[in-house]
Order: C-alpha cells, then sequence, then structure tokens
C-alpha cells in the first residue's frame, strides 16, 4: 500500500494537506471517476485522465498497479518526479538496499552540488548495501550528494538541518530485502518518523510511505499511520 501527502504550507504555520491512500481499490474508484476512453482488446490502455486530475500522466502506471503488474515503489517514483526538482534535500527514511535511495539522487543531482539525499537506517548492512549500490551506479560526484546515517527514522531531525527546503521524506515500511524478517519497522517509531518529517517538510513537499503487509505487524503499522496522518492534518 502507498500512502502520499502533500505540504501547502511550511509549518509551523497552519496548513491544509491532502492524504492520497494508493490502494488498487481507490485506484479504480478514482480511474472511474476521471478517466476517458477505452481499453483495447490487446489490454493496452487508451484513455487520457482528467488534466486536473492527480493522477494525470500516470495513466499506465497506475493501471499497472491495479493489475498486479507494477510495483508499488513504481508507483511511487514516479509520483515522487512531480514533486522532485533537481538541486532539492530529500531523506530516504529507511534505505533498505537503496534503490529509493538511488532514484532520489537522480531526481536531485544536477551537477551543481545543490541537491543532496539524507538516507538513515538501524541495518549496518542496509547502509552498507546501499553505499554498495551506489559505488556502483553514480560517480563519486554524484556520491557525494548522499549522507547516509546508521539511525532510527525517528531522529531524522538530528541529521537534517532546521533550515533545509526539504521536498521529499519517503518511507518504505517493512523488512530489509534478502536480510533478517524478524527486524522490521514498527509503529512507534514510525509515528515518531512522520511526526518530525512533519515538522521539517517544506511548502509543497510530501511525505510518501510504501507499506509492506504481507508480514505481522504490517497491516497494524498501516491503519495507525493512516489514522494518524488525517489527524495532523487539518
Amino acid at each position: 500500500m502507498l500512502l502520499m501527502r502533500y505540504c501547502s504550507h511550511r509549518l509551523p504555520i497552519p496548513c491544509q494537506k491532502r492524504l492520497t491512500s494508493f490502494t488498487p481499490r481507490l485506484f479504480v474508484a478514482a480511474a472511474r471517476r476521471n478517466l476517458s476512453g477505452s481499453f483495447a482488446r490487446n489490454g493496452k490502455m487508451e484513455h487520457s485522465l482528467s488534466k486536473n486530475s492527480t493522477f494525470s500522466g500516470m495513466e499506465d502506471v497506475l493501471m499497472g498497479y491495479i493489475f498486479g503488474k507494477e510495483k508499488a515503489t513504481t508507483v511511487a517514483h514516479l509520483v515522487w518526479k512531480h514533486v522532485v526538482q533537481k538541486g532539492d534535500t530529500v531523506v530516504d527514511a529507511t534505505c533498505g538496499n537503496g534503490y529509493d535511495t538511488l532514484e532520489m539522487l537522480k531526481m536531485v543531482a544536477d551537477g551543481s552540488g545543490r541537491g543532496c539525499v539524507y538516507g538513515m537506517d538501524i541495518q549496518k548492512d542496509a547502509l552498507e548495501n546501499t553505499a554498495s549500490l551506489l559505488n556502483e551506479s553514480v560517480n563519486p560526484n554524484e556520491k557525494e550528494l548522499v549522507k547516509l546515517f546508521p539511525i532510527c527514522h525517528s531522529r531524522m531531525e538530528e541529521v537534517v538541518p532546521r533550515s533545509t527546503t526539504l521536498r521529499l521524506v519517503a518511507f518504505n515500511l517493512g523488512y530489509l530485502p534478502g536480510g533478517d524478517k524478524e527486524v522490521i519497522t514498527t509503529s512507534a517509531t514510525t509515528i515518531l518518523a512522520l511526526q518530525a518529517a512533519t515538522r521539517i517538510l517544506a511548502s509543497g513537499g510530501l511525505i510518501s510511505l510504501v507499506v509492506y503487509v504481507g508480514h505481522a505487524g504490517g497491516r497494524g503499522r498501516n491503519l495507525r499511520a493512516s489514522k494518524l496522518l488525517p489527524l495532523n492534518y487539518q
């Protein structure tokens, strides 16, 4: 499941923020409201979304997700690209094996050295995997834009300067693929991290969550996160 929230004003100014819960069921509902056109017999989409739709320009990926042909992370990355610009500062709150970190780096790196990715994970293996992926995928100058920290995401305010204009805070909740499945993100620290993210997110920024619910605690964390966000955003 994906959860996305946009910020229209920098805190502590009272703000209007909108939660979009990216589930297949809601995608179908959105499609019924916004799609025009039809499907070809071969299954290829022949439609367009309203220009004012949140999902405008994302038709194929969204429908691929609905029908299980696209990963949730693919949808998340596409949404990020609608928000993140070259030179921005972003946070990968759960580095894992580094694929989200790498995707963020590609979005912010522009050769000027202004972009920055703050990555964090409590597992040493995760940070080592992330660093290894970056070594293989980008040049040394680009890698310098990534700052990795062996801390819990609930402590992100300790490493992200308050003066930073933060465009994106992304979470991929679950366990480290290929790692110890007993080590998982927890509701308690995730809620603290979400609260921290709201305090440092810039106007026009985005909080993104991809929640893996296929393990003990996954659905409970998903429900807590989805209930928490509307409570704090009025």
